[in-house]
């Protein structure tokens, strides 16, 4: 398995920031969709790494270069996992984190169970027909806060409460956050994966 260029299959400014810095001690060169013209796919599915495949095969079938497409979002207990795939649209269109955060603590006004966690598979296809997609996960656990705290990070940081930091998502700088994170931990696992394949 031979990569040189790939294509980031995501046009969200916080996830191609993260990625950005996580991707690049890997010495490949990763582009985002945008610079290709590559307009944003259908997540129809109600699955995370179904919609990770979607977006990645739908990349690579445009530009004709690997792909690499990242589905995450918050799965709540108290909400049977809501938001869930549509944590980027929990408010409806257009997405936004300040009304997605808000509809989140309503949902939660009096409710004792205030675990979550962050859920994240990463996909990387070789070509747009790969019948062997290389498969990544990673979950990170917390609580919801009452109360946004912290100015870093985007989507529901500021809600999401890390015990073992204690503080929230976004008051944790990038560098400790990506260690920590769900995509943090699902780069490490696609990143060993890689190593196997004698990619890297």
């Amino acid at each position: 398995m031979t990569l040189s260029r790939i294509v980031v299959a995501s046009n969200n400014p916080g996830k191609l920031n993260e990625f950005q810095q996580l991707l690049s001690p890997l010495g490949l060169t990763f582009i985002p969709q945008g610079q290709l013209n590559v307009p944003e796919a259908e997540e129809p599915h109600c699955t995370f790494v179904e919609n990770a495949l979607a977006k990645a095969r739908h990349a690579s079938r445009i530009t004709g270069l690997p792909a690499l497409a990242d589905d995450s979002g918050l799965c709540v207990e108290a909400l049977m996992g809501a938001p869930g795939v549509l944590s980027a649209r929990f408010a409806g269109e257009p997405k936004n984190d300040a009304r997605n955060n808000q509809k989140l603590l309503d949902e939660l006004a009096g409710k004792q169970d205030r675990r979550a966690h962050f859920y994240c598979v990463l996909v990387l296809v070789r070509h747009a027909d790969d019948p062997q997609p290389l498969i990544a996960e990673g979950e990170w656990h917390g609580e919801i806060v009452a109360e946004a705290a912290g100015e870093a990070g985007f989507g529901y940081d500021p809600l999401f409460w890390v015990p073992q930091q204690a503080c929230t998502s976004a008051q944790l700088d990038a560098t400790l956050k990506n260690r920590l994170s769900h995509r943090g931990q699902a780069m490490m696992v696609l990143q060993r994966r890689l190593q196997q394949r004698g990619v890297l």
